[in-house]
């Protein structure tokens, strides 16, 4: 009787050992893209709530200086930071008088997450308005 052959049981356990290492490092590779996702879909959400905020700010109203706060939805918050924006080379001169535009820098922080955990994106832009407060 001819004798049959194959695999030792030493060589299935280095076989399955192999595989069982192979797929850990899968895992983890696989976690770290659906992290990476998650933290995509999360700044995704903060600048949707930066452009809703940026988009709706002074639109039926003139702008004004100040500090502004507000929530958008369950988990966004944000806070509005306006003041008059003039170039560094311009700080040193004196204000022109009476014109009637001028540069306002916003400065916006979002913030989301629960407290404790919770992250934050800024925003910057300048927008044009009339420095009479009347609408431009």
């Amino acid at each position: 009787m001819r004798r049959a052959r194959g695999f030792s049981l030493l060589e299935m356990v280095a076989a399955m050992l192999l595989l069982a290492l192979a797929f850990t490092a899968l895992m983890q590779v696989a976690g770290g893209a659906l992290r990476l996702a998650g933290n995509a879909g999360d700044h995704s959400r903060a600048a949707l709530c930066a452009r809703s905020v940026l988009d709706g700010a002074f639109v039926l109203e003139p702008l004004r200086t100040g500090s502004f706060g507000g929530r958008l939805g369950d988990d966004c918050r944000w806070q509005l930071d306006v003041r008059p924006w003039r170039p560094a080379a311009a700080a040193q001169e004196p204000a022109a008088p009476d014109t009637p535009l001028g540069l306002y820098h916003l400065e916006l922080r979002v913030r989301w997450g629960a407290q404790g955990h919770e992250r934050t994106a800024r925003f910057s832009t300048l927008r044009v308005a009339s420095t009479t407060g009347e609408m431009p």
